[in-house]
């Protein structure tokens, strides 16, 4: 071969490793980012990325395109390893051309994706872009629509994790809404349908790019991301953890991990730590931090919806997923984005044969118009079907309050729990004690000499007789009373008594979760 064919080999090789050329690299770092380049070499294993369609460029003619045909047409694609396991990627570059969204660029992480799904591998979207390319029209718009049916079909199939590491806007947000975790970064990194200025001219509102789609907006109110920090490296450090705990897809197991933590540690704290009075709040991560190996729990989306707290564990060296109320927030109620929360969760741990372990402290939905008229009862539903759909091994344990509808909703016998326990402590019925007897015995109070101690008396005599969790365990409707000392190797006898479970589902396309 001669050298002229090298010579061409390298200079183009050196081209694609280029991005856009020195000056937009030197802006990107100005502005606190790292290249897509930069961002693959610190997340993954040193020399494991192997690059495919470097050489891939455009072939637009329209608005002087053809002028300009630089190489990764804006994105970087391949595959590499983190901690030893293989992951497909891609990572949009600023620098070229904005990481807009064209034709090709739009093939290129399609056919990543297909690659991810074919060799049952997880797939990481490293997004930094400033939406579809404008010049090349419909063509762009199509490119949306490949990519967002690719994220479809590998629902359920294999892991897929964005990182939103800049400017996320338009059709481009609808590919990390329909992944399965969304990181973003502090302060650089936005995600919305329309921009301020459109926002602006429609609804004559004044908004920023921070308070509009910034990461606090998005990882507190809206949802959409389930982890952010303020750096890039700490993104990728949150990213290995969290992968630490998943399959590569949803036909291999969670990944096990020596376990160093005593599986029959007792813990005699818990037996004090929650209050007797039911109306006295205590952290529910203390429980959950006491009970899992060596005290390590991630938490996902703790900034939204914080009365529910779901996340990833390990009880003796297997992953599990947490679901707990959590009475610190609103005394642990469950509500709209609760529902929504805790039902997404439980679906992904399903989908990726993670168990479940579901703690109970809820007094029931909260009530009013606002949750009403927002759909309580159809996103309510949403948990329900949830957990009564899960295959995946179902262990519960209600450490205090159990009322109502909320009773049933988490993870209960009556959908299909596998393993159901209580505290001692545990109370559990329609409504809560004080409640109840001024429902049932209204009258009387009316008519009582002194209406406070005979409720009083009332409420004990319905707490003791009616609300204990000793009837349900006679029912069968819990497996066993336990002592809070005796959670943690409770939950890995389950675990391990349910390790093998099989369970029939109905032939069905699918069924129709309340949305």
């Amino acid at each position: 071969m001669s050298n002229n064919k090298f010579e061409q080999y390298t200079q183009k090789l050196h081209e694609t490793l280029q991005g856009g050329g020195s000056a937009r690299v030197n802006r990107q770092h100005g502005n606190g980012k790292l290249t897509a380049r930069e961002r693959i070499e610190s997340l993954l294993d040193s020399g494991t990325f192997h690059e495919i369609d470097g050489f891939v460029t455009h072939r637009s003619t329209q608005f002087n395109m053809d002028s300009t045909h630089t190489l990764t047409d804006g994105v970087v694609i391949g595959w590499g390893k983190i901690d030893e396991r293989l992951v497909y990627l891609y990572a949009q570059d600023f620098t070229v051309m904005g990481g807009s969204l064209g034709e090709a660029h739009g093939r290129k992480i399609a056919k990543i994706m297909k690659l991810a799904v074919q060799n049952g591998a997880p797939l990481i979207g490293l997004n930094d872009s400033g939406g579809a390319r404008i010049q090349e029209g419909v063509d762009s718009l199509a490119a949306f629509g490949d990519i967002f049916l690719q994220n479809t079909k590998a629902s359920g199939v294999i892991p897929q994790i964005t990182l939103i590491l800049g400017p996320c806007a338009g059709g481009a947000v609808y590919s990390p809404a329909i992944t399965d975790f969304v990181f973003m970064l502090e302060k650089k990194s936005f995600m919305f349908i329309t921009g301020p200025d459109v926002v602006k001219a429609v609804t004559h509102e004044e908004v920023d790019f921070e308070s509009l789609g910034g990461s606090e907006i998005h990882s507190q109110k809206s949802g959409v991301a389930h982890f952010t920090a303020s750096e890039e490296v700490h993104l990728f450090e949150q990213l290995r953890w969290l992968l630490s705990y998943l399959p590569s897809n949803n036909l291999t197991p969670p990944p096990d991990t020596n376990c160093q933590d005593d599986p029959n540690r007792k813990n005699e704290l818990l037996n004090d730590l929650v209050p007797e009075n039911p109306q006295e709040p205590y952290d529910m991560l203390e429980i959950i931090q006491d009970i899992v190996d060596d005290g390590e729990f991630l938490e996902t989306q703790p900034g939204f919806a914080r009365n529910i707290i779901t996340g990833f564990a390990r009880f003796c060296g297997k992953p599990v997923g947490i679901i707990a109320n959590q009475p610190l927030v609103l005394a642990g109620v469950l509500d709209i984005d609760a529902s929504d929360k805790a039902a997404r969760f439980i679906r992904f741990c399903d989908s990726f044969h993670i168990p479940l372990v579901t703690l109970v402290d809820t007094p029931g939905f909260l009530p009013g118009t606002g949750q009403e008229h927002g759909g309580i009862i159809r996103h309510g539903a949403k948990m329900i079907f949830a957990y009564a759909e899960a295959t995946v091994p179902k262990i519960s344990i209600i450490l205090r309050k159990a009322y109502g509808g909320a009773y049933i909703v988490m993870s209960s016998k009556h959908l299909n729990g596998d393993l159901n326990y209580a505290w001692p402590n545990a109370e559990i019925a329609v409504m809560g004690p004080q409640g109840a007897v001024e429902i049932m015995f209204r009258k009387e109070l009316k008519n009582a000499d002194d209406p406070i101690a005979l409720k009083q008396e009332m409420t004990n005599d319905y707490r003791e007789n009616l609300a204990n969790p000793y009837i349900a365990a006679s029912r069968g409707y819990l497996d066993a009373v336990i002592l809070p000392s005796d959670t943690r190797r409770t939950i890995i006898a389950a675990l391990e008594g349910l390790q093998n479970k099989r369970q029939a589902v109905p032939s069905r396309k699918h069924g129709n979760i309340p949305l």
